[in-house]
């Protein structure tokens, strides 16, 4: 049979094409990062990296769940049974992919207050207009780590001025940049409660 040359040019494009991909990892691309809380039935699940090494997990958190705290029944948390959840709040003009884009953005329930929280307490770097900062990312410990729970705390991660920013992924990085006094941590007191699932059940639901 003859093969012409349209054939061969197409069948080393798809060999190219295919050695290309078992080097360089497709979920590694900023446009494949997953962004955005979707809804299924009655939660929402969102990205989120696992501080150990910056892969992505999925938080589900039950709609209309009050924090925990003194004014909810299911009180009295024991501290040692309340894992971090940290929250990287980047400022204008970052440029990424971010758990959670824009405000209201693809976060509704969440990302305004975290915006205002970062131009409430340093508009020196986050300007004063909470509409204009694009994203925070979820930071927290799976089990392996040891700081894992199905109750978490929210830590809010602020740039300090002068800071480099760069796109935070792991408990490491953040270390150092409290190190190096780039960030800045706000405690917020609230602790409430999650659990990760699996990718399966992020993509089943719509986005918010």
């Amino acid at each position: 049979m003859m093969i012409n040359r349209f054939q061969l040019n197409r069948a080393f494009l798809a060999l190219a094409l295919a050695a290309l991909a078992s080097v360089v990892p497709i979920a590694g691309s900023a446009d494949a990062l997953p962004s955005g809380e979707h809804l299924l039935g009655n939660v929402a699940i969102e990205p989120a990296y696992d501080d150990f090494n910056g892969s992505i997990v999925y938080l589900l958190t039950p709609n209309r769940l009050a924090p925990l705290g003194a004014n909810n029944p299911i009180n009295n948390v024991n501290p040692h049974a309340v894992a971090p959840l940290y929250l990287i709040v980047y400022p204008p003009g970052t440029a990424g992919t971010f758990n959670c884009m824009g405000v209201p953005g693809n976060c509704p329930d969440h990302a305004g207050a975290i915006a205002g929280v970062a131009t409430t307490v340093r508009p020196d770097v986050y300007g004063t207009d909470a509409s204009r900062v694009p994203g925070h990312d979820h930071l927290v410990g799976m089990p392996r780590t040891g700081d894992f729970n199905v109750a978490w705390r929210v830590y809010v991660e602020l740039f300090t001025p002068g800071a480099t920013v760069t796109h935070i992924t792991t408990l490491a990085e953040l270390q150092n940049a409290w190190s190096s006094g780039a960030i800045q941590q706000l405690d917020t007191g609230i602790t409430f409660v999650c659990s990760v699932v699996s990718r399966s059940a992020y993509a089943a639901g719509r986005p918010a």
